[in-house]
């Protein structure tokens, strides 16, 4: 699987499952992947084709303006991977207002607005790869999840509704969805130990998943190597049923 020659646009990418991918998709031998994020960290040693750029994915006019620069700097976008999210988990009677407020505009809202923004750009292109990260607590549900769960479910839904759509004129668009388990990042690092343990004992492959995991199913769907497959929902889970 290669990315030769490709623009790869990702989110949420300076740390955790976005940072794998970045460093992966370089690698594959992507001709640039802008690394967005809230927050730009400083990167030792990252190569020449990995390019950061601070972006809030829940700031619509932010949005737009950043995918035209990408598009002015390099004429196109190829693949998008739209990665960055948060949590605020709670049992729904305790869950606030902010904090349901603040996930939906992170993890459905702003895969909204980049998605909105980078189609017109593959359209026009002919041709494309949107991969979507949502999560097994889309499918199965988790306690203390709902406002997660929701924009999770969100992002299944609009994956399916994207892969129709943006190919409905002939366009070579391929649209689809990564649903990770409980994988090793800084976002699962709060999580309890006996919490984990117990996650990995239900597990039938016997461990959490790592962000190469993720990333590795990420280059697939943004490679050749995919080429048939649209409005899917992979799970990488080890096999877990919460």
């Amino acid at each position: 699987m290669n990315l030769n020659g490709k623009v790869c646009l990702i989110t949420g990418a300076s740390r955790g499952l976005g940072r794998a991918m970045a460093v992966l998709f370089v690698k594959a031998g992507a001709e640039k992947v802008y690394a967005c994020d809230i927050k730009v960290e400083e990167q030792t040693e990252a190569p020449e084709a990995l390019i950061p750029k601070q972006l809030n994915v829940a700031d619509a006019a932010a949005v737009r303006s950043t995918v035209d620069e990408i598009v002015a700097e390099s004429g196109r976008i190829d693949v998008l991977v739209n990665n960055a999210g948060i949590t605020r988990d709670s049992l729904i009677q305790k869950l606030e207002d902010d904090d349901w407020e603040k996930v939906i505009n992170v993890n459905l809202n702003g895969v909204f607005f980049v998605t909105r923004a980078v189609a017109p750009v593959m359209m026009e292109a002919g041709f494309g790869s949107v991969i979507n990260m949502a999560s097994i607590v889309a499918l199965d549900g988790n306690i203390g999840q709902s406002n997660y769960a929701a924009t999770k479910g969100g992002v299944v839904s609009m994956t399916k509704t994207w892969a129709k759509e943006f190919a409905r004129k002939g366009a070579n668009i391929r649209v689809n969805a990564i649903a990770p388990g409980f994988i090793r990042t800084p976002m699962t690092e709060s999580v309890p130990e006996k919490i984990l343990d117990a996650l990995v004992a239900k597990t039938p492959l016997g461990r959490m998943g790592e962000a190469d995991d993720v990333a590795s199913c990420a280059l697939f769907l943004a490679s050749e190597a995919s080429s048939f497959i649209t409005g899917q929902v992979i799970r990488v889970d080890g096999g877990l049923v919460l």
